[in-house]
């Protein structure tokens, strides 16, 4: 099913992320962790495209989301970035991905492969929605938003204006990066509405459940740590239970409060934690009932 058809069916949605393994021969540690996230029933489940340009987990994305569609009957959608790729691989990709049912896209840059370039066919996310969009317009393309600004962008307004060019491209339904001060989600989607920029944007939220992660996370995407999560870190960091727990009551109110707010989709990065994404799922989900309801 095309993801466009879920978003005209109900007033949220509720999706996660799951990665492919780093290194080869421990794909089946990815199926254990989608066989227990499958009775959660999410609206959708994106598999990555293999962060830092990895080969070993490009090589999984689609047959890892060929899996969820076809033994579990969630609806995937397929990470695929183009930095460095040809059109000819964008193309075989894109082939590979129908010969498997799978119609949904998250359209992004991505990051230079260790292997090196192998072309210079796209230089940005919107090249390749706009490539696509013109090989198959079949194809529902998302992609990818900051709250808190592109870390390449020189302004907030540099980086709308290049969103509005990846939806002029093709692009019709915006994943955000992690954040962690809603307030930040709320001012940018002003900045969006004010910009005419109207299409369907899901929170992207990620439970921080040990010091480690979050300042990780910090360093690669560039998301601020309000003070309330700041408190929770230096309150519990050092003992990895507590900032599991306090990481997951962080992560369930953050989700309440912009449900509350009226945001069109969650979409949770699961960092194939099943057991935290189990906890946030059940306690969230009777709300998101409630809205899709009524």
């Amino acid at each position: 099913m095309n993801i466009e058809n879920l978003l005209s069916n109900k007033k949220v949605l509720f999706s996660m992320e799951v990665f492919p393994p780093k290194k080869a021969g421990s794909v089946e540690t990815v199926y254990k962790s989608i066989y227990g996230l499958r009775s959660l029933a999410p609206d959708f489940i994106s598999v990555t495209y293999g962060a830092g340009g990895s080969t070993t987990q490009r090589e999984k994305t689609v047959e890892i989301a060929s899996l969820i569609k076809s033994e579990y009957a969630i609806e995937p959608v397929c990470h695929l970035t183009c930095i460095g790729a040809t059109k000819q691989e964008i193309r075989e990709k894109l082939s590979d991905m129908k010969k498997n049912g799978i119609t949904n896209v998250l359209a992004l840059r991505g990051d230079m492969s260790p292997e090196g370039s192998r072309g210079n066919d796209f230089a940005h996310s919107s090249d390749l929605a706009g490539f696509i969009h013109e090989e198959d317009p079949e194809f529902h393309i998302m992609g990818a938003c900051y709250p808190e600004k592109h870390p390449a962008a020189a302004s907030m307004d540099e980086d709308i204006k290049n969103l509005h060019i990846k939806i002029d491209a093709g692009v019709s339904h915006l994943i955000t990066q992690l954040f962690f001060d809603n307030e930040n989600f709320y001012a940018f989607m002003d900045k969006l509405h004010k910009e005419g920029i109207d299409v369907p944007v899901e929170a992207g939220i990620m439970p921080v459940t040990n010091k480690g992660q979050i300042e990780r996370m910090v360093t690669m995407c560039g998301a601020t740590i309000p003070p309330k999560m700041q408190s929770l870190i230096d309150k519990f960091g050092d003992d990895n239970d507590c900032m599991k727990k306090a990481g997951i009551d962080y992560a369930i109110e953050q989700i309440d409060e912009l449900l509350a707010y009226g945001v069109r989709g969650i979409h949770l990065y699961s960092m194939n934690q099943v057991d935290t994404t189990k906890e946030i799922t059940e306690a969230v989900m009777p709300l998101i009932n409630h809205i899709n309801n009524n």
